[in-house]
């Protein structure tokens, strides 16, 4: 998928009715679909997260999407797959801030370098009691990435003509923190397995942009 045609087509995406969580559950694992149909939000007193699905141009002019591996650790998201972003902080004035803030402390891309095209669905994560709000973004040309160790392993360019095909859907068993050996569905891009909220989130983007290309 060329770039050009990509950034050609942001008035569309802008206007387009959001997949919502329909989206979301149909890369969810099945321990996960029970949890946020019977749990939710409600009640838990959610911390907030903003995170960026950024676009760029990659090799050939293609339509990049940036995500990152996070680094080994005692923690419920050690050694995943997800999108640039973190938590929002006291002093954020709202969540898109906190993507944007967040994007530039761990892969080195300033804000200004960004435009946000809009937000998606927040996505309830119940392991760690997280309310994450995606938001899509586009860079006119490739960012000079800079890793924020402490925080990112490893950086991964996705060609979106991947996640738009069905053919890097594959199912994974998995264990984590919270589970053992549970069957998941996951995409396959770039040689990591993404699953969980990560492929929730990309999923509700592939449904949106896929109403577009």
């Amino acid at each position: 998928m060329n770039f050009v045609d990509f950034s050609d087509s942001i008035a569309k995406i802008k206007n387009l009715p959001l997949p919502g969580h329909p989206a979301h559950f149909e890369m969810a694992p099945e321990m996960r679909v029970r949890e946020l149909e019977h749990l939710g939000p409600a009640g838990k007193r959610p911390r907030k997260a903003g995170v960026l699905a950024l676009f760029y141009p990659g090799p050939g002019a293609e339509a990049n999407l940036l995500l990152i591996r996070r680094p080994a650790y005692p923690g419920v998201h050690s050694d995943q797959v997800s999108l640039p972003g973190g938590k929002m902080e006291r002093t954020d004035r709202d969540l898109m801030y906190t993507a944007l803030r967040e994007a530039e402390e761990e892969v080195g891309v300033p804000p200004g370098e960004v435009s946000v095209i809009r937000p998606l669905s927040p996505l309830y994560i119940p392991p760690s009691n997280f309310e994450v709000s995606p938001f899509l973004g586009m860079s006119p040309g490739r960012p000079a990435f800079r890793k924020q160790e402490s925080e990112v392993a490893a950086l991964i360019e996705v060609p979106l003509s991947h996640l738009l095909s069905d053919d890097y859907l594959v199912t994974r068993r998995m264990t984590t923190s919270y589970a053992r050996d549970i069957e998941v569905p996951a995409f396959l891009l770039e040689g990591h397995v993404v699953w969980g909220a990560t492929a929730m989130m990309l999923n509700e983007l592939k449904r949106l942009l896929k109403a577009v290309f």
